[in-house]
């Protein structure tokens, strides 16, 4: 059988690759967008009126503070990849999600499998760049190196999880390569960009990519279906072939773009106790917002580690705000191991 031998569950957000002098371009986008906390949505001006009563924000979007703050993130993220090397696992498995990056509207799985033998990180062109949403192209460099770069992936170990999930009753799809995305580019999402440059600093192991939608209607899977297909992963894993040391990472999350620390909180620390079903009482209208819906990509995770008996050790917690609506991403970093 496979061997898992770590967890890995990080944020993945511009924040953390732009220096803080460059989070203002993220609030233009903030105040031309409309965001969901606790399950409504609210214009920019009408979060700032909400939140006012919250705290006082000055100290919470003062330059010091996020220097404070990115730098927290950065030897968290440094500490995770310690660990990451530390483990010595021979092939990963990383949940992460897509932004219309590879899908369109002509097919978007809740649950998808990669069984390519490589998958590509390409870089942008121009035009793409352009594209994107202000103070995004700048944190580029952080997903995706500036030439292409080709990695190997582990389509038998794909195959069979691919055959056993359908053996536990979950519908996955099966990717043998990427499709060409609605902007024209046929690269890797982000949220698995990040793992190759951040976490396994472009030493990229075999691995598998699991795709979960949690970003669009109206096939995202719920709070309890992802914490069950965790465990069918786990328990595919354990009837896996060979003898490989197994690492699984989940990338994204935790609230944004309206910060709910609360909310952050109480998934954490149902993390840490193992208690999933804490988790799975939290109403679906909560993971609304698409950036909090990434909280979906760390909730198999921790199902998957919570099955094979690991334990989670928070690193570092850091919301990271920006404006005075209190918009911004939550930053978290974590591990499980026996």
């Amino acid at each position: 059988m496979a061997r898992p031998v770590i967890c890995i569950g990080t944020s993945h957000g511009p924040q953390l690759i732009t220096e803080p002098r460059d989070w203002p371009a993220r609030v233009i986008a903030d105040k031309r967008n409309r965001h969901f906390h606790r399950g409504t949505e609210y214009d920019f001006d009408g979060l700032v009126a909400l939140r006012a009563k919250d705290r006082d924000w000055a100290p919470q979007i003062a330059f010091e503070m996020w220097q404070r703050r990115h730098g927290l993130c950065q030897e968290a993220i440094g500490a995770l990849a310690d660990r990451f090397r530390a483990a010595r696992p021979d092939v990963a498995v990383i949940f992460g999600n897509d932004q219309s990056e590879i899908f369109t509207d002509a097919n978007i799985p809740a649950f998808a499998v990669y069984s390519g033998e490589t998958i590509a990180n390409i870089p942008k062109s121009t035009e793409q760049r352009a594209d994107l949403p202000p103070g995004v192209a700048e944190a580029e460099l952080g997903y995706c190196p500036p030439v292409k770069a080709v990695y190997p992936c582990q389509p038998e170990l794909a195959r069979h999880l691919i055959t056993s999930l359908i053996a536990d009753e979950f519908d996955v799809a099966q990717m043998n390569s990427l499709p060409t995305g609605p902007r024209g580019h046929n690269g890797v999402p982000h949220a698995f960009g990040f793992v190759y440059r951040k976490i396994m600093r472009d030493d990229v192991i075999p691995h598998v990519p699991l795709i979960v939608n949690n970003y669009y209607e109206p096939n995202k899977p719920t709070v309890k279906r992802c914490a069950a297909f965790g465990r069918a992963v786990a328990r595919a894993l354990r009837s896996a072939p060979g003898e490989s040391r197994v690492a699984l990472i989940a990338s994204g999350g935790l609230t944004h773009f309206a910060i709910d620390e609360e909310l952050d909180r109480t998934v954490l620390d149902a993390f840490a106790a193992g208690d999933l079903e804490r988790v799975e009482r939290i109403p679906e209208a909560m993971f609304r917002s698409p950036g909090t819906g990434e909280i979906k990509n760390w909730i198999p995770l921790a199902a998957a580690a919570l099955e094979l008996g690991m334990k989670m050790t928070l690193i570092d917690y850091v919301p990271c705000y920006r404006s005075e609506a209190g918009t911004g991403t939550a930053m978290a970093f974590a591990y499980w191991a026996a």
